[in-house]
């Protein structure tokens, strides 16, 4: 499997886990389990489309970006999307 891909598929389970921990109820919880279902979609599915990937990036960090307890594993999960926004050879 593509290494870019394998660290996508970890931070957003990462960031799953954390979130399916957290527990404390908050509006837009329900948006970001979604965005995190589709990307995590996407990672198994080969290489994802880079502006879904942006859009789901951008809806998860409005609904958990408040949430200090989550904030390492959004980081991951940042980080892992940005990688697929810089070319590299053989893409």
């Amino acid at each position: 499997m593509d290494p870019e891909v394998e660290r996508l598929r970890s931070a957003v389970s990462r960031l799953r886990r954390e979130l399916a921990a957290y527990p404390v109820e908050f509006p837009d919880r329900g948006i970001a389990e979604d965005e995190l279902a589709a990307l995590a979609a996407m990672a198994a599915h080969g290489t994802p489309e880079v502006p879904r990937l942006r859009r789901s990036l951008l809806l998860i960090a409005g609904a958990v970006g408040s949430v200090s307890a989550l904030a390492g594993a959004l980081t991951d999960v940042r980080y892992a999307v940005d990688v697929f926004g810089e070319p590299s050879a053989g893409r």
